[in-house]
Order: structure tokens, then sequence, then C-alpha cells
């Protein structure tokens, strides 16, 4: 059971449905837990043993998530502008509100050459040099 199957899950009335595509099975339930008991049981019946993921998704949830990652991308902009200006990693933790943990994890990713942008023709979105005048 190493592959891990994602499902969304949207609320009708006082159910939770989820419909995963690809082996055409649908689950519900009361609960996310029984609606991701539902998902593999019918995919147990197709013959995929597989863990199943779900994601439920309702547009304040989709808010919610949006505001993370703009929460994520602004703090980790905020950490990278505050170690430039040589603050150590103790004073980033405290003035960002993170953990010293998060602020080492930031720290540790490569910085993003700003030389290099998505190709947005690229069907793959493999990443391609910029020339920049």
């Amino acid at each position: 059971m190493s592959e891990v199957i994602e499902c969304r899950a949207t609320r009708r009335g006082r159910l939770w449905v989820a419909h995963e595509p690809e082996h055409g099975v649908y689950g519900s339930g009361r609960t996310l837990r029984l609606v991701r008991e539902s998902v593999e049981d019918g995919l147990a019946l197709v013959g995929v043993t597989a863990k199943v993921k779900i994601i439920p998704v309702t547009p304040e949830l989709e808010t919610l998530r949006a505001a993370e990652d703009a929460r994520t991308t602004a703090l980790a902009k905020a950490v990278e502008a505050l170690a430039l200006r040589r603050a150590s990693r103790s004073d980033i933790a405290l003035a960002t509100g993170a953990s010293v943990k998060q602020v080492k994890l930031i720290l540790a990713r490569p910085a993003e050459d700003p030389r290099v942008h998505a190709d947005p023709d690229s069907a793959t979105g493999v990443r391609s040099p910029a020339v920049l005048p």
C-alpha cells in the first residue's frame, strides 16, 4: 500500500462525497474518515490497494489554502531579507513569529535564481534560462 491516491471531497447536505475519477470510484460518509474508508473500499472492489488522502473542498477552505500559501511566501521573503541583513536565526524567528527550526529550513532551501523563469509554453513546465538586460 505504498501508492497514495488523492480525492477531493465536497459537502452535499449532511454528507461528504468524493470521486476518484481514474478508477471510477465514488465514496460518501458523514465524516471525512468515513468517506476515505468508503473510497478505499470501492478501490479494493476494482482491485486497487492504495492509501486514500481526502482533500475537503469548499470555497472557504480554498480561501484558507490561498491565504496559507501567501503567508508561506511572505514568511520566506521576510526570513531571506533579514538573513541578508545579517540578523541571527533567533532574531529572525522572534521578528517573524516563526520557529527557529522553520527559519533554518527556509534558509537551507536554495534561493530561486531571478534569471530563471517558468516557461509558460513548455508542456513540462521545466524552467528555462531567461535573458536579462
